[in-house]
């Protein structure tokens, strides 16, 4: 596989293996595509946790458990958060 590097790319990965932080080129890509996958598995994570969520919302909405939303109630939210800061 061959990949392109912009010229400020390849400067700062030249400088990572330079530094001694890493022992090759081939290192420093590896690093970051392994990060790269790491990142995309905990958004997907995060997005599967966020449907589990609105999953629990809905099921108490249509159990008639809910409370009405209106700028009473953001005003309220807002104060509590801001107490538990100490704002």
């Amino acid at each position: 596989m061959d990949i392109l590097l912009t010229p400020k790319i390849n400067q700062w990965i030249s400088e990572k293996v330079a530094s001694g932080l890493y022992g090759s080129t081939n290192e420093v890509i590896l690093e970051g595509l392994r990060l790269l996958k790491r990142q995309e598995e905990q958004r997907l994570a995060m997005i599967q946790d966020l449907r589990q969520e609105i999953l629990v919302g809905v099921r108490q909405l249509d159990a008639g458990k809910s409370d009405v939303f209106n700028a009473s109630a953001v005003a309220d939210i807002k104060g509590k958060g801001r107490n538990r800061l100490g704002l």
